[in-house]
């Protein structure tokens, strides 16, 4: 499985953007998704996952109410809304894959992983 992420930028604070992961490979809409970020001079951390079928998501509270994941394209696609952005939402924003399908808040659980976009959230 490929992944590419895309839809990532500069936002000022309260605004909002859409990222998307583009999965490719015979099996990517039976694997689990997940979104996952890192922060300059922080470790990497969970922030949203769904299962393949898209009936459970996960978030971190960091994000709750703010952000929401969901799938598209017949499922090959993974989308990351993100409202209400703040400052501390700045860092480069990882998909990732989960062979087992059902998406998860440890970063072990994943298999496969993008290469990352960059979102900055700054006045």
């Amino acid at each position: 499985v490929q992944l590419v992420e895309s839809g990532g930028g500069m936002v000022q604070p309260g605004g909002s953007l859409r990222l998307s992961c583009a999965a490719s490979g015979p099996t990517s809409s039976n694997y689990g998704m997940g979104w996952f970020r890192r922060a300059p001079g922080k470790e990497r951390e969970f922030v949203a996952a769904i299962s393949w079928s898209g009936d459970t998501t996960y978030y971190t509270e960091l994000v709750k109410g703010r952000f929401t994941i969901s799938r598209a394209n017949a499922k090959n696609t993974v989308l990351l809304q993100m409202n209400s952005l703040s400052p501390e939402d700045t860092g480069v924003y990882y998909c990732a894959a989960d062979s087992r399908g059902y998406g998860s808040r440890w970063y072990g659980d994943y298999n496969h992983w993008g290469r990352g976009t960059q979102v900055t959230v700054s006045s």
